[in-house]
């Protein structure tokens, strides 16, 4: 382990079977069905309630399905997302002040800089080739479960998109809503940018380029980002 106590631990689910066989801690009924994979695991950290001690399943309960705002956010397949777009603690030292989010397109990760030289990094989704913003602009407002309305260019490209307008009151809240859980509406200046940061049910295309410039999360990362930064919070996109 390093210095600084935070490094990945890596145990596949075999080696722990093995171990939790001995030690009584989980019931392996249904278990041998299930496909080999490897966890990553994580030290205590309290500031970020991470658990006592390893233990199969922290990511699962992470991901699990949730009741939110009258909306069950289903559950995350792990076996779909790469381990290290999954929500962690990091070493991360930057001059940019606590509380900031940089937003690390050539990497897909988000991450919103903790004291100590330290940070919450979130695995994202970016924009195609040639629909990409960056600079440094602020989340101007923030809104759980928001309405959608395709800007004007948007609906050039794809007609079809044009019921969902600002004219005809955009897309309701819901699963399939392409803003997802929340949403975050990035300003410049003052001025909307018309990129968001925002959820989505397609928690398989985390770490590629596939949305229209905006930055998408797991439904269960954008809550807790949601729920962790404050209106006019300053954003940087590399």
């Amino acid at each position: 382990m390093t210095a600084d106590g935070m490094r990945d631990f890596r145990i596949s689910r075999r080696a722990f079977l093995g171990a939790a066989v001995g030690l009584g801690v989980i019931s392996l009924s249904g278990c041998a069905a299930m496909p080999e994979r490897i966890v990553y695991f994580r030290p205590r950290d309290p500031r970020f309630g991470q658990p006592d001690s390893p233990s199969f399943g922290y990511y699962e309960e992470m991901y699990a399905a949730r009741e939110d705002e009258g909306f069950v956010v289903p559950a995350v397949d792990l076996t779909r997302v790469q381990p290290q777009y999954l929500r962690q603690v990091v070493s991360y030292p930057t001059p940019e002040p606590v509380g900031t989010v940089i937003v690390d397109t050539p990497n897909r990760y988000l991450y919103l800089v903790q004291e100590d030289g330290m940070a919450i990094r979130y695995g994202v989704g970016i924009g195609r080739d040639g629909f990409e913003w960056n600079g440094r602009a602020r989340i101007q407002w923030k809104q759980k479960w928001p309405r959608w309305t395709p800007p004007d260019s948007m609906i050039a490209r794809q007609p079809e998109l044009a019921e969902y307008s600002a004219q005809n009151g955009g897309k309701a809240p819901g699963l399939d809503n392409p803003l997802g859980a929340r949403a975050l509406y990035i300003f410049k200046d003052g001025v909307d940018t018309l990129y968001r940061i925002h959820g989505t049910p397609e928690y398989w295309t985390i770490g590629k380029a596939v949305s229209s410039g905006c930055v998408r999360m797991m439904h269960q990362d954008v809550i807790d980002l949601y729920d962790r930064v404050p209106n006019g919070t300053p954003i940087i996109v590399l």
